[in-house]
């Protein structure tokens, strides 16, 4: 069974990249025509300091050379970015308001309709992915669990036992809990930490849980500093960075399970500044030295444009929409 989102590795980038160099044939440039004549800001639904934050503000940087504009990051950490999603589809479509959107949160506040989103699928208008990265599960250094059987184990011996973070009901650590119950019959309680992984982290870290669930860009720091030994990652293949830490895939747990970040205009945006926004941020995805920097933090660079990010988009709900009655009852 296979039901984990479309993962975009780097060999993704390379595909992408086939439009990309179409679009620098073109002969457009991010500085041409009207575009922008005024500061833009950056919305980012989570706490500064986290994946998602380091990577906007990596990018914002980026841009504001690209576009010579100013780029101001502004951060709305709560509800699961609930409340910037709203800041941004209430926003003037003029190109001045854009927003990271993080899958499954973009999509799952819309599908959920307990949450009341004020908003829809169609209340996006798609930039670019930036980002997929996936979930991995860490416990502390001293810990008896060292294999994903040993914490698959542990779990089965003592059910709702031990405590793992999630940033929020319906995240993409909520769906890998769930997810990894299903094929495994593990049962771990979820802690919702809905202001995001820092958060997450911080209660990890202070013994009040026992399992860390996050990205692996989250982990890696926390693992190279000895504060978390990293269990497994919920992918199909090794993360390059951590090449000695197993997948529950090849320990016969069939979870595949990612976090994808990207951008979104609202809805209504002119199309020749979406463009504009997109081709700019493939320029700098497709720069080396730009890719060197997100690995280094630990962020999995995969770029797609505006056109190739909304058919991911919309290929990416339906898959979280077949695995929500998952953790809805485990809700």
């Amino acid at each position: 069974m296979n039901r984990a989102p479309r993962v975009l590795t780097l060999a993704g980038v390379g595909l992408a990249c086939l439009s990309l160099a179409a679009c620098s044939q073109s002969g457009t440039t991010a500085a041409a025509g009207d575009y922008p004549t005024k500061p833009i800001e950056l919305v980012v639904g989570y706490e500064a300091g986290g994946p998602t934050d380091i990577g906007a503000r990596m990018l914002a940087k980026e841009l504001e050379d690209e576009l010579d504009a100013t780029i101001t990051v502004v951060n709305k950490p709560a509800a699961n970015s609930q409340v910037a999603y709203t800041a941004l589809t209430q926003a003037k479509p003029d190109g001045y308001t854009i927003a990271a959107t993080t899958f499954p949160s973009a999509i799952m506040t819309v599908l959920d309709e307990s949450r009341g989103a004020s908003y829809e699928r169609d209340s996006f208008a798609p930039v670019a992915l930036q980002v997929v990265d996936p979930t991995a599960v860490a416990v502390a250094p001293d810990s008896d669990i060292k294999t994903p059987k040993d914490l698959v184990e542990a779990a089965k011996a003592e059910p709702g036992k031990l405590r793992a973070t999630t940033t929020g009901v319906a995240s993409n650590e909520h769906f890998a809990l769930a997810s990894l119950k299903e094929v495994s019959g593990a049962e771990l309680a979820p802690v919702h930490f809905a202001d995001g992984s820092t958060a997450a982290t911080t209660a990890f870290l202070g013994g009040n849980t026992e399992v860390l669930l996050t990205n692996v860009s989250d982990l890696q720091p926390l693992a190279d500093s000895g504060k978390v030994r990293i269990v497994g990652v919920m992918d199909a293949e090794r993360a390059e960075s951590l090449p000695d830490v197993p997948t529950f895939k090849e320990s016969g747990y069939d979870v595949e399970i990612s976090s994808s970040r990207g951008y979104a205009f609202p809805a209504g945006t002119p199309d020749e500044v979406v463009d504009e926004m997109s081709t700019a941020i493939g320029e700098i995805m497709e720069d080396p030295a730009f890719q060197k920097k997100m690995t280094d933090a630990g962020l999995a660079p995969s770029y797609l444009d505006a056109e190739e990010y909304s058919a991911y988009w919309d290929e990416t709900e339906k898959t979280f929409g077949d695995l929500f009655p998952l953790v809805k009852a485990d809700s």
